[in-house]
């Protein structure tokens, strides 16, 4: 194990939590983390998915991983977590789990909605101040809260998952704030069109779109581990940065909507009656 690896074992370990692991960006994030030497926890509806790498990963880096097929939009989801993580000291959440159909607003059903509140909003709030209040009495741990470019203005298509986005957003970086004269680090991080299972399930069609690189499922988790203590947040990737940039900084918000609406109603076209 090299000094660095060690160092970022001993701040965020000796276990972290991923909820939203059994594939894609989350098992990237879970895959990082054993190869930091920490044990897991891995959090999602699959059991099977989870068992699958929890057996890789152990084989592959000696960890100890459990795992916990927990529907995150449970109304008793904490209590399920809770018992999951019983005995264990968390020193690290990632909380990369996130639901959202694709639509506009009116044609998505009220359950729908209710369930992307619970999974985007309720849950990862529920688990930042369970683990982040027993992080800030030992004095140290991390908290990863994943959102999107799509919630820096409003979005037709995923005008709730965008809302849900601006509320990781801003509520990582008020703990950011709070915590890290505690010797926590919070940090919500930004991702853009990211290749994972799910985002290549809603099949995109960027062609003609306003969109930045798509990115690996690998590279964001690196990235934002390496942001942890960094900062209030964080962006992945240099063109989605810059694209950011230029939207805040160049464009009216007006324009900003107008543009990432016409954007998301080409990538999803064939979801528009």
């Amino acid at each position: 194990m090299t000094t660095e690896t060690a160092e970022f074992a001993s701040k965020y370990g000796p276990w972290a939590l991923v909820a939203g692991a059994s594939e894609g960006l989350g098992a990237a994030f879970a895959t990082e983390l054993a190869a930091r030497g920490l044990h897991l926890v891995l959090v999602a509806r699959r059991q099977a998915a989870l068992d699958e790498l929890a057996a890789a990963l152990h084989a592959r880096f000696h960890v100890e991983v459990r795992t916990a097929a927990i529907d995150l939009a449970d109304a008793d989801v904490l209590a399920q977590i809770r018992a999951a993580t019983h005995g264990l000291e968390v020193g690290l959440l990632v909380y990369n789990a996130a639901y959202s159909e694709i639509g506009r607003f009116l044609d998505l059903s009220l359950a729908a909605k209710l369930r992307t509140l619970d999974v985007n909003c309720r849950t990862p709030l529920l688990l930042a101040d369970d683990l982040g209040r027993a992080m800030v009495r030992r004095g140290r741990g991390g908290i990863i809260l994943m959102s999107s470019l799509a919630g820096y203005q409003g979005s037709a298509m995923v005008a709730l998952y965008a809302a849900t986005k601006a509320f990781n957003t801003v509520l990582g970086e008020g703990l950011w704030d709070e915590f890290r004269n505690h010797g926590v680090d919070v940090v919500p991080f930004v991702a853009g069109a990211t290749t994972t299972p799910n985002y290549l399930r809603s099949e995109p069609n960027d062609a003609g779109a306003w969109n930045p690189p798509r990115m690996s499922p690998e590279s964001v988790a690196r990235e934002a581990l390496a942001a942890l203590g960094k900062g209030p947040r964080a962006v992945a990737g240099r063109a989605n940065r810059v694209a950011l940039f230029v939207m805040e900084r160049l464009l009216a918000r007006k324009k900003r909507v107008e543009i990432m609406g016409r954007a998301t109603r080409k990538m999803y076209a064939q979801k528009t009656p």
